[in-house]
């Protein structure tokens, strides 16, 4: 039963705790109830045995692959406001992966999110930590993100720490300013409320009480991965987002992929694949997307 339904069963007295991934326990719950009411349901209950078992639970495993079927079939409708813009634009996710990235959010410390270009993933971050600190969850949004060029190279660049990281943060920016509006973004620079730091400048700090966001994290090795997941403080979130067909780092270098393998089904971090049928900048994106995978 435990390797069939994925679970850990526990002997309590007459009973036992069910332990595993809350989706595998639903099911198994479930499960449980379907058997116990066929149980007392049937004449020949005395010759219960282990084939009824699995003959049920093909049946059970049938009627939920029918559910999701339906469920995905069914139009998509969102469900969580995620932000109103300062001017006065109501944000809402567009897809389910969407939809399940913002939930993650709420129920989780860390989520990554993995998918192609133009899915969301970074103005989703950023709407969601504009959130988070306008309701009073989190005392600042801390952005970085690895400083490395798409096959260029931009040499020295002048100015202090904020003018050197800007090119390489711009995405997040516009983000930024979309939601709260330009004037609102400085004003919280100034008072520290968002701070941009490149991933090598994060070592050593616990970040508390903070939305972290790490964009591009498929131009981040392992050790650099390792440092900016083990600075999450108390009261904090963390997003970590990546596609891992745009690296830019040399062949191996990239620790993304490893990292999400290595979280998968860990409580308290989730993960969010995102599709081409995400893609929600300007419709050639998606066709420019699937062209670029036929080579």
């Amino acid at each position: 039963m435990e390797k069939q339904l994925e679970i850990d069963l526990i002997p309590r007295g007459n009973g036992f705790q069910v332990e595993g991934i809350s989706t595998k326990v639903e099911f198994a719950l479930d499960f449980f109830r379907l058997l116990e009411t066929n149980y007392r349901d049937r004449p020949d209950r005395d010759f219960t045995d282990s084939f009824d078992f699995g003959y049920l639970l093909k049946q059970a495993t049938r009627e939920r692959k029918k559910e999701e079927r339906k469920s995905e079939d069914e139009p998509f409708k969102p469900t969580e406001k995620i932000l109103t813009t300062y001017k006065g634009k109501h944000l809402y996710s567009r897809t389910k992966n969407q939809e399940k990235y913002i939930q993650s959010f709420l129920n989780n410390l860390i989520t990554f999110g993995i998918g192609p270009a133009g899915t969301g993933k970074t103005f989703l971050s950023v709407a969601m930590a504009c959130r988070f600190l306008q309701n009073g969850i989190v005392d600042k949004i801390v952005l970085t993100r690895p400083a490395v060029e798409a096959g260029e190279n931009l040499g020295f660049l002048p100015g202090d720490l904020n003018q050197k990281v800007d090119p390489y943060l711009r995405p997040v920016y516009d983000a930024l300013n979309e939601c709260i509006g330009f004037e609102k973004t400085q004003e919280y620079i100034a008072l520290t409320k968002i701070e941009i730091a490149p991933v090598a400048f994060m070592r050593g700090r616990t970040l508390s009480k903070s939305f972290i966001i790490l964009d591009e994290a498929q131009n981040c090795t392992l050790a650099q991965l390792k440092m900016i997941m083990t600075r999450l403080g108390r009261n904090s979130r963390m997003c970590i987002s990546g596609d891992v067909t745009q690296v830019d780092l040399e062949h191996g270098r990239s620790g993304f992929d490893r990292v999400v393998n290595l979280f998968r089904q860990t409580e308290g971090i989730g993960q969010v694949f995102f599709g081409k049928e995400d893609i929600t900048r300007h419709p050639l994106v998606e066709t420019i997307v699937r062209k670029f995978e036929e080579l």
